[in-house]
């Protein structure tokens, strides 16, 4: 495990409640994409935080924090950079990570701000020569939570083998033409035999608790879903 503070390169507003926080270590550290660091902010209070960036990118490491002042957990650590322009991190930290060497399609399911842990893993998955299709569903409540849509549609028009299927919970867009409703609803209106699946997924307990028996249900194979929230649900 490493520790250290971290220099804070950028701290800047995608949209409303998110932000992009880009830290600078002492030295690059080795990780696993789809692993994430902890915000040291006291001896017996350590925050969670998943890498959104990959082992590539060397001492830079990237973070989307969803953060408001009524969710002090996130809004605290925000403050925390904003005032003192470094962060203390201990990392590598979790046990769901991508695994290059598993053949299976992949399925990356992301709620909100979950999309940090699919991108990590999306990055290191693109820049790999295989052709392995993977699909990312990323389910937000409105157009402007997508704060990173145009980058992941030239993505998908670069790579035939990237689907990319974001996921309005709400209409609040007239000229939206893609999938409304819950993203969990999208992703089995969509895939007809998931057990063919290497599934990732990150967002809110109870998104990740209704995914785990869904799927189970429908012939998933435990150890073919990832995600650190499903160690503690």
């Amino acid at each position: 495990m490493y520790q250290c503070v971290a220099e804070v390169l950028r701290c800047e507003a995608v949209n409303e409640f998110v932000y992009l926080v880009e830290l600078e270590l002492p030295e690059a550290v080795d990780y696993i994409p789809g692993q994430y660091l902890l915000a040291v902010m006291g001896e017996r209070d350590q925050r969670p935080f998943s890498i959104a960036s990959t082992p590539a990118d060397g001492q830079r490491v990237v973070l989307h924090i969803g953060a408001s002042p009524d969710n002090p957990y996130a809004w605290e650590v925000l403050e925390h950079i904003r005032s003192h322009g470094e962060l203390n991190i201990s990392l590598p930290h979790g046990e769901a990570g991508y695994d290059p060497d598993r053949q299976r399609p992949l399925l990356l399911i992301a709620g909100g701000t979950g999309f940090s842990y699919t991108w990590s893993i999306l990055q290191a998955h693109l820049a790999r020569e295989s052709e392995q299709p993977v699909t990312l569903f990323w389910g937000v409540r409105q157009a402007s939570d997508l704060y990173m849509h145009q980058q992941l549609t030239t993505l998908a028009s670069q790579y035939g083998h990237f689907e990319y299927i974001p996921v309005l919970e709400k209409q609040d867009d007239a000229d939206w033409v893609g999938h409304q409703g819950l993203v969990l609803n999208a992703v089995t209106d969509h895939v007809d035999d998931i057990a063919r699946y290497d599934v990732y997924i990150a967002g809110r307990f109870e998104m990740v608790r209704v995914a785990r028996d869904t799927f189970h249900a429908l012939g998933l194979p435990k150890q073919q879903l990832f995600g650190d929230a499903l160690s503690f649900i």
